[in-house]
């Protein structure tokens, strides 16, 4: 059993929420110059990427390197493949209508608001949600099988969100397609292949420090709120309440998994 480094890191995570809040913050400015808050859906990733690096950093001479290093790598590969596929999905539109929903009933200034609501809350989610990312970073044992078996379920999440929504993309960039359900590819076998790659990623992330179980304990906080947002949050529940009036969604769902991959049902 793997040991593990609670004061150093404790210690770290100062430095990691310092990170997270200096990313949202020079974005926010970045949106309020621009007059454009969506942008803060690219600094998700990069937030991940940047406390990935800094409890690196921060944790020289503690961990195991071997895991310090895969952790922060897998971060980092996940996170900026994040930003790269959301900045280009978003390039040349306006704001986000959910933004400009919320921001229309914004008492006071709307860019505080904004920045309350959005920024500073994303920020909390991200320290939050990556501690099994940082607390991997102290673990002292080098890597077992169930490190190795969160890497390979990482491997699948990547692969689902990225192929997911290369699919997706390449459906959207149709013209034909127009008002359309995608029910292609992975979108054939769950109706939320990107949402459920997420989730893969987060549970592989964490189970990279499981190799230490009281760390592990201390954070399996982080892949359940998580699995809460992709599920019942601002992911899978959101987006289908704003798909249920297309044309074809019904349908859709009833032959289609909505999480978890399933062959798809027959009519």
């Amino acid at each position: 059993m793997s040991g593990f480094e609670w004061a150093a890191f404790g210690r770290g995570i100062g430095a990691v929420a310092l990170a997270a809040l200096a990313v949202m913050l020079v974005t926010f400015a970045i949106a309020v110059a621009r007059g454009l808050h969506r942008i803060v859906d690219i600094a998700w990733g990069i937030a991940f990427t940047a406390v990935a690096l800094v409890s690196y950093a921060a944790s020289a001479g503690e961990g195991d390197d071997t895991r310090r290093l895969l952790v922060t790598v897998l971060t980092a590969v996940w996170g900026l493949r994040l930003a790269a596929h959301i900045a280009a999905r978003g390039r040349g539109h306006g704001e986000d209508a959910r933004y400009e929903a919320m921001l229309a009933k914004a008492p006071g200034n709307r860019s505080l608001y904004a920045l309350r609501m959005v920024y500073l809350l994303q920020g909390v989610l991200v320290v939050l949600v990556s501690l099994p990312v940082q607390a991997a970073q102290y673990v002292t044992g080098p890597l077992g099988p169930v490190a190795y078996a969160g890497s390979a379920l990482w491997l699948v999440g990547l692969f689902f969100e990225a192929v997911g929504d290369r699919q997706l993309a390449r459906f959207k960039a149709d013209p034909a397609n127009r008002g359309r359900v995608m029910d292609r590819g992975l979108w054939s076998w769950t109706r939320h292949p990107n949402y459920f790659g997420d989730f893969c990623v987060w549970w592989g992330l964490f189970l990279i420090v499981c190799d230490a179980p009281p760390a592990a304990a201390a954070t399996v906080v982080s892949p359940l709120v998580m699995s809460f947002l992709l599920i019942n949050g601002s992911g899978k529940r959101l987006l289908e309440r704003h798909m249920a009036d297309r044309p074809g969604f019904a349908e859709y769902a009833a032959r289609t998994s909505g999480f978890f991959p399933l062959p798809p049902k027959r009519s």
